[in-house]
């Protein structure tokens, strides 16, 4: 069997992270769809199709992992006209029944397995796999009967759920797909609508997923995947020339790169990814899945709880909690994110000027690549900065900064002679 990656959306609920497809958001060294493209080789897929946007950034970062060309052919979308579309881009490559998966299911190892399985003692047309959910105005929702699949709603209005079953992301379809989908009008939605029309006239069957799955649309679904790729890949090890003071204390599960330095009295407690070339400084704490790119730095006094910090990022001292910090940031002295409500609720956040609640009560800042940050900022919980932002010492960031902003609290001096 085949699969198609898609992997050429605009990833718009995304930013600040979506210069590129978030896809190439990287953890654990690695861009995300690496682990759903070598998940799909381990489960025996050999021939893959990836459709990218045009400016092929996907093929621009995969050309770094030359191993997988082989199994590999890219298409291009030119326009992110949503997700029939793009299948559309593939058409000519799809001569047998295939995979449709989203580029982000770094689970797609064990689903494709079980999906195998059942695919080669089953004689259905397709086959649709599902998940629970208690979030059902964000997904596609399946109507199902007898363990079949008869039909999809796209985010179902509170009591209009069919059920409380997503779909995950994972579509095994036939070429005839395509052709109902050539007659379909196009609008927002309309690879659902012809999914819809094509559960309608073929059987189609319901593989349940009851395992933890993590979606990736919004910047704090991060944690999750995050979680998932420490619990199946993060173990003990040490790079080569890291030095790492004997004062350190490094307790539990921590992966440390090449030529990193740990300096005296610093504390690192797993299970924390560190990359190649990062600086760890005095007395700095790393606590609670965190996860730091290469080549980034962590200085003295800073305490970096359960965050994300992507390559070329370098912090000075202060608190980075329940956070995820983008490429190439400068972050100065006494930065520090509230990342709990005061009146400890959860928090919510705003995306595309609408207010999404994150189910979070931890949830600190998300900063975008090429921010410069001056000393004794703060940010306030849920609060998204855009990326090639400046913000001005001392300032409390309140809100959301746009992309290619400065932005700082205008100080007026006071200046009263002594009697």
């Amino acid at each position: 069997m085949q699969a198609v990656i898609l992997a050429a959306g605009e990833s718009s609920r995304f930013w600040p992270f979506n210069s590129n497809h978030k896809s190439l958001f990287r953890i654990m060294g690695k861009p995300i769809i690496l682990y759903t493209i070598e998940g799909l080789i381990n489960a025996g897929i050999n021939k893959i199709t990836i459709v990218q946007g045009p400016s092929k950034d996907i093929k621009n970062t995969l050309n770094n992992y030359p191993k997988y060309n082989k199994y590999i052919k890219y298409v291009i979308q030119n326009d992110p006209k949503g997700m029939g579309d793009a299948l559309v881009a593939a058409k000519e490559l799809l001569t047998e029944q295939f995979l449709l998966i989203l580029a982000e299911r770094v689970d797609s190892e064990e689903i494709v397995k079980k999906l195998n399985f059942q695919i080669k003692t089953s004689k259905d047309a397709a086959i649709l796999v599902g998940a629970t959910t208690d979030e059902t105005s964000l997904f596609g929702i399946l109507k199902l009967e007898n363990n079949k699949v008869i039909d999809i709603v796209e985010k179902p209005k509170k009591g209009k759920e069919p059920s409380n079953v997503k779909a995950l992301g994972i579509y095994a379809l036939t070429p005839a797909f395509l052709d109902i989908y050539k007659e379909t009008k196009r609008h927002q939605y309309d690879f659902e609508e012809a999914l819809s029309i094509y559960i309608k006239k073929y059987e189609i069957k319901l593989m349940l997923w009851d395992q933890v799955s993590p979606s990736l649309k919004y910047p704090w679904h991060l944690f999750d995947i995050r979680n998932y790729l420490f619990g199946k890949y993060i173990k003990e090890s040490t790079g080569k020339n890291a030095k790492i003071s004997a004062s350190a204390e490094i307790i539990g599960k921590v992966s440390i790169g090449d030529n990193v330095s740990i300096m005296e009295k610093a504390v690192i407690k797993g299970p924390c990814y560190i990359g190649d070339n990062v600086f760890v400084g005095n007395n700095a704490i790393l606590r609670g899945r965190v996860n730091i790119e290469s080549n980034c730095v962590i200085g003295a006094n800073m305490e970096v709880k359960n965050s994300l910090i992507l390559q070329n990022s370098t912090t000075h001292s202060g608190f980075i909690g329940d956070s995820i910090v983008g490429k190439d940031c400068r972050i100065a002295a006494k930065f520090c994110t509230g990342n709990v409500r005061l009146d400890r609720g959860t928090i919510s956040t705003e995306v595309k000027r609408e207010k999404i609640p994150t189910r979070h009560r931890y949830l600190g800042a998300f900063i975008g690549d090429g921010v410069d940050i001056g000393i004794k900022v703060s940010a306030m919980p849920g609060v998204i900065i855009g990326g090639n932002v400046t913000v001005g010492p001392s300032t409390v960031v309140m809100k959301n900064i746009p992309d290619n902003i400065k932005y700082y609290t205008k100080f007026h001096e006071v200046v009263i002679k002594k009697k």
